[in-house]
């Protein structure tokens, strides 16, 4: 996806031809912070989501959790609003000023709906979470993603 900033200052949705990857340490890309301001907030979430996701199922499949449908069972367990929203309550005391910011502008998004299993608080609280697990990612912030990961796992 390119984005065109000419007019808006805002990112435009064109066809993808090529995926493009700007490789970064340990896979992250480490854009400046005028490259993740094109993203919106929800797409910062739709990114943070995915590396949530699979920074739990590596956690669960490194304590043992090996077999593919318990594996699945294990992390639909701790990777939803309710569970997500538990996690935020345990690192908010954590979080520098620019984290706490961006995990409020997640928080604060205005999303298109609500899962059945989740109270609005809660959906907003993992949409926070995942806004800032995707810009941590997009920064390459691979280190400030693992340490607050730990943090999590301790509750969850």
């Amino acid at each position: 996806m390119k984005h065109d900033h000419s007019q808006t200052g805002r990112a435009t949705d064109r066809p993808v031809e090529t995926v493009q990857y700007v490789p970064g340490e340990n896979f992250a890309p480490a854009l400046s912070d005028a490259e993740i301001g094109a993203y919106s907030t929800l797409a910062l979430a739709h990114i943070g989501d995915g590396i949530y996701e699979l920074m739990m199922r590596t956690a669960l499949a490194q304590s043992g959790v090996t077999g593919a449908a318990h594996l699945h069972r294990e992390t639909v367990h701790r990777v939803n609003a309710p569970a997500q929203s538990t996690a935020v309550e345990h690192i908010l005391d954590y979080l520098t000023e620019q984290e706490l910011a961006i995990y409020k502008r997640g928080r604060n998004a205005k999303v298109n709906g609500i899962p059945q299993k989740a109270e609005v608080a809660e959906y907003h609280a993992a949409t926070g979470l995942e806004t800032l697990f995707g810009w941590l990612w997009l920064k390459g912030e691979t280190a400030r993603l693992v340490e607050l990961f730990h943090l999590i796992a301790e509750v969850l």
